[in-house]
């Protein structure tokens, strides 16, 4: 699989990334930015970050769905991941972006 990021702007002028795989699952999601710059920040983040087991938080929502934040060295959430039914699919999700994020190539669609 070759997960790529996509980079977009919205109705509003503000930016978002998401990393999917080849088949276009969504893997990981960004905050939205109001300066694309912040938001390449945020791909560069992802990037760096992604290759450390111990930046990953998985995590639980409220109706038992799983799911992962990914963190920088700072602490800040860098991106999260969908919701997933089973903790195995939120967990082979993880291992993806830890294995793909770091080469992942950039698709500015903004």
């Amino acid at each position: 699989m070759a997960a790529s990021f996509e980079l977009l702007k919205n109705d509003k002028g503000h930016f978002h990334f998401s990393l999917k795989t080849a088949s276009g699952d969504t893997l990981l999601r960004s905050e939205t930015y109001e300066a694309k710059a912040s938001a390449e920040g945020g791909i560069a983040s992802v990037k760096k970050n992604s290759t450390d087991a111990a930046r990953f938080e998985k995590l639980q929502a409220s109706d038992g769905r799983a799911y992962f934040n990914l963190k920088a060295a700072n602490h800040q959430i860098v991106g999260t991941s969908p919701l997933f039914a089973k903790a195995e699919t939120r967990d082979a999700a993880l291992a993806a972006v830890q294995a793909e994020a770091a080469g992942a190539a950039v698709h500015d669609h903004s």
